[in-house]
């Protein structure tokens, strides 16, 4: 990735996760949702938004209700960076399955032991 995109995922990742903090308030109770990586096409015209689900349960439920609400999140976060970008990648949601991942890796490292 160029330095331009990294700090467009880096701009996109800090104000997804606040919108994202007044949409756990309003619409997912008991459910806590972090931006983990955020990777930008070369054309900006693309963001692949991967979210951290706590707790796991119903994870994909809510990655639906989030995709529903993809033009929604897509609309505020143009109104917040109008400024710095001149036009909104579209969004992509992808649930962040790599804290699993290392954690599967470390049990199988330890029964091997």
């Amino acid at each position: 990735m160029t330095t331009r995109q990294n700090k467009v995922a880096r701009l996109l990742q800090k104000e997804l996760s606040t919108i994202f903090l007044d949409l756990t308030r309003e619409y997912f109770q008991g459910k806590m949702l972090s931006v983990t990586v955020v990777r930008v096409t070369p054309d900006f015209s693309e963001a692949k938004v991967y979210l951290s689900i706590f707790p796991d349960n119903g994870a994909t439920e809510v990655l639906q209700e989030i995709q529903a609400k993809s033009k929604f999140i897509r609309h505020k976060l143009a109104q917040i960076i109008s400024k710095q970008l001149r036009k909104t990648p579209e969004l992509r949601f992808f649930i962040d399955d790599s804290l699993d991942y290392a954690n599967k890796i470390e049990e199988l490292l330890k029964t091997e032991d």
